[in-house]
């Protein structure tokens, strides 16, 4: 008599990576252009990891926190909001940036391509004093900022070393924003450091 082998195959269930992004006006903007469903405080990896252009201008938005891993970012316009601080650090691909009329006193665009930056506007931020950038005098003759400000390769090291001092750890989470205990922190792992006054730090230990 032969036997009926039946193989049930049961796919592997999967999580998709998660970016974190914390200021709910930033993330309501990506979900009215469809970019995310549900105000959670992050939004897939997947759907903003290739987008080219994003337009941000208008819309009461404090942090930009996730935008680091919008890598294929080229052009972002984020005039007339709320931004405190801006790292675009990991935005290699930048060709056009706007940032005219916010609240910024931190913003570095040490990304290793400003050359590649064609179009760049910081005018109109009053407590922006320094601008962290690759090549100065690139910055000098071609971007723009208010009168008072500069452009450097290291603004005020010892003053940002100094806030990070008498910052203090709220919690840790993983990519997909679950919350890790300290003594469950394992090597090898990215993880995301949230401090209380609202910076994010993404930490791999290796040790």
């Amino acid at each position: 008599m032969k036997k009926l082998i039946i193989l049930l195959l049961f796919p592997f269930l999967t999580m998709a990576q998660k970016t974190y992004v914390p200021d709910n006006e930033f993330e309501q903007a990506l979900i009215n252009l469809l970019l995310d469903g549900v105000l959670d405080d992050s939004v897939t990896t997947s759907a903003i990891d290739t987008l080219t252009e994003l337009y941000l201008s208008n819309n009461n938005i404090s942090s930009l926190i996730g935008i680091e891993d919008f890598v294929q970012l080229r052009h972002l316009f984020c005039s007339d909001n709320q931004i405190v601080t801006l790292d675009l650090r990991e935005n290699i691909n930048l060709f056009e940036f706007n940032c005219r009329n916010n609240l910024l006193t931190s913003l570095d665009v040490r990304n290793g391509n400003n050359l590649g930056l064609q179009l760049f506007t910081a005018l109109y931020n009053p407590d922006l004093y320094c601008i962290a950038v690759d090549d100065v005098s690139n910055a000098d003759a071609n971007w723009e900022k208010d009168n008072g400000c500069t452009f450097s390769v290291n603004c005020n090291t010892s003053s940002i070393e100094e806030i990070n001092k008498n910052k203090s750890l709220v919690k840790v989470v993983d990519l997909l924003g679950r919350e890790i205990p300290a003594s469950e922190i394992a090597k090898h792992i990215p993880l995301l450091y949230i401090y209380d006054d609202g910076t994010v730090e993404k930490r791999i230990v290796i040790e």
